[in-house]
């Protein structure tokens, strides 16, 4: 079944759970969900995108992403659909959870 694109309302509710994405337009009007990412080296990032990566194999769903050293940028959209799904928002709240599964605990 095609994933169907989410309108602004739903995206901009969305995003009240995932607060450290943002709605950008892309170059033709559509829409994506964009994220900067910041590891300590870029061990730490590659295995990020490592985890990332064998998501996105398990939805069929890739994002478009870009590495330089310990950066990982994130547009994530469903090109079929013409925008957001609900695909991309899986996806996102995944990355959130790899982050912060990978942060050491607070000492006290």
């Amino acid at each position: 079944m095609r994933p169907t694109r989410l309108d602004a309302t739903q995206i901009d509710a969305a995003l009240c759970d995932l607060p450290l994405w943002q709605r950008e337009a892309g170059p033709e009007g559509a829409v994506s969900l964009h994220r900067d990412f910041v590891f300590p080296d870029f061990n730490a990032a590659f295995g990020f995108m490592s985890r990332v990566a064998m998501m996105a194999e398990r939805l069929d769903h890739h994002p478009d992403w870009s590495n330089t050293y310990n950066r990982v940028t994130i547009n994530l959209s469903t090109h079929d659909a013409g925008g957001v799904t609900e695909l991309d928002l899986r996806l996102a709240r995944f990355c959130d959870a790899v982050v912060a599964a990978s942060e050491p605990a607070a000492k006290p």
